[in-house]
């Protein structure tokens, strides 16, 4: 792998088996703010007026989408439980190298360093407010024995064009068996199928501002 700066500075890995990058080479930065801090989480708190949320990330990757939820969480005094599915963990010093540390708090950064390989084992707080827990596995095989379900859900999986079956209705479904009603699904993508999809399963779809080089991205709340 290697590391790819993009259109706003910031960094992101090339995936060569994958062929894909992890976040948009237009920026990475600025499209995991977009998507799914303004579009998922602070949609969210808005709507509910809530001062905890769980949110369950469908591919952790290099740990940016949880950085910038961390700190905004810490920053508003929010509560943040956060689980991430992750087949394939990053090896620590890759995920030392990607230069995350300049956008969120320094407490933020050295605690979720330091307890990286700790939480794809056990659930870890990072601090007073945030929990973390990386769910090393794949996405059709994630359970959860905790009976409190999601309010968000992060959906970063790769491009339905290199990683198909983790857009395919049986995932979906899965992967949204964990939302709770009222639940804030978003990711970055939107196509006929993906729609037809989450409409399926009780979803209430509207097509949001897309991220820098895309026109339009999906956010759904679920209905039923």
């Amino acid at each position: 792998m290697q590391f790819v700066t993009t259109g706003d500075g910031s960094s992101t890995l090339y995936h060569p088996e994958v062929g894909e990058h992890y976040h948009s080479k237009h920026g990475a930065l600025k499209e995991s703010q977009h998507v799914f801090l303004r579009s998922g989480l602070e949609f969210f708190l808005r709507k509910e007026n809530k001062n905890e949320v769980a949110v369950l990330e469908v591919g952790f990757g290099t740990g940016l989408n949880f950085l910038l939820t961390s700190d905004y969480a810490d920053s508003q005094g929010v509560k943040l439980r956060y689980v991430g599915i992750e087949a394939y963990p990053l090896d620590e010093e890759i995920i030392l190298k990607t230069g995350y540390e300049n956008f969120v708090k320094q407490k933020i950064w050295s605690s979720f360093q330091h307890n990286y390989k700790k939480a794809q084992t056990q659930g870890v707080a990072l601090t007073d407010s945030v929990h973390l827990f990386i769910a090393h596995e794949k996405a059709l095989d994630f359970q959860t024995g905790d009976a409190r379900k999601f309010d968000i859900i992060y959906f970063d999986a790769f491009a339905a064009v290199h990683q198909p079956e983790m857009w395919a209705a049986e995932t979906l479904t899965h992967i949204c068996s964990f939302l709770r009603p009222g639940g804030v699904f978003v990711t970055y993508a939107i196509t006929g199928n993906l729609k037809r999809t989450m409409k399926a399963l009780g979803f209430a779809i509207e097509k949001a501002p897309g991220a820098p080089g895309k026109r339009e991205m999906l956010r759904a709340v679920k209905v039923s």
